[in-house]
């Protein structure tokens, strides 16, 4: 896999698995303990770096059991990875995720990113090719907003 897809992967990886925990979690099965805005960033800087490496590891594997060439992957190869890799650790980061507490007042921001998010996964989830496509890419509302409310990990592509 090329150097380039792998790295836009961990980004898209990163800013989803953030955007993923500013859901609202299901109150009922466990208790959040609400963090502030440093300790959020903090954690979910974290949670995103840890994913990014987990997201190449898993691309690098799964290139070479399918012996898909890294150096020149196909479009179909690239969708492939995408729709076996991708999106599988999107929804594993979103679970981790979960249990982080938005902090008290920033509700509106961090819904606001867990929006764009959810619009952007649906629409890799339904067109893989969308992350390769030039221009706007699926996650660009969602890093855009993760960058702005201040993560550093989180967001970056």
């Amino acid at each position: 896999m090329s150097k380039r897809l792998i790295v836009l992967l961990a980004g898209v990886v990163a800013i989803a698995a953030l955007a993923a925990g500013c859901g609202s979690g299901d109150d009922s099965t466990e208790a959040t303990v609400e963090l502030t805005k440093v300790e959020f960033i903090a954690q979910g800087d974290a949670i995103c770096e840890k994913g990014s490496r987990q997201i190449e590891d898993e691309a690098d594997a799964f290139a070479e059991e399918n012996d898909i060439d890294t150096s020149s992957p196909s479009k179909a190869e690239q969708e492939e990875v995408i729709a076996s890799v991708l999106a599988p650790a999107l929804q594993d980061q979103a679970d981790e995720l979960s249990a982080l507490a938005a902090p008290s007042g920033d509700e509106e921001q961090t819904e606001a990113i867990f929006e764009a998010l959810e619009a952007g996964v649906e629409r890799l989830e339904d067109e893989p090719a969308s992350l390769l496509e030039s221009g706007a890419g699926p996650l660009e509302e969602a890093n855009k907003l993760a960058s702005a409310y201040g993560f550093k990990a989180c967001g970056q592509e």
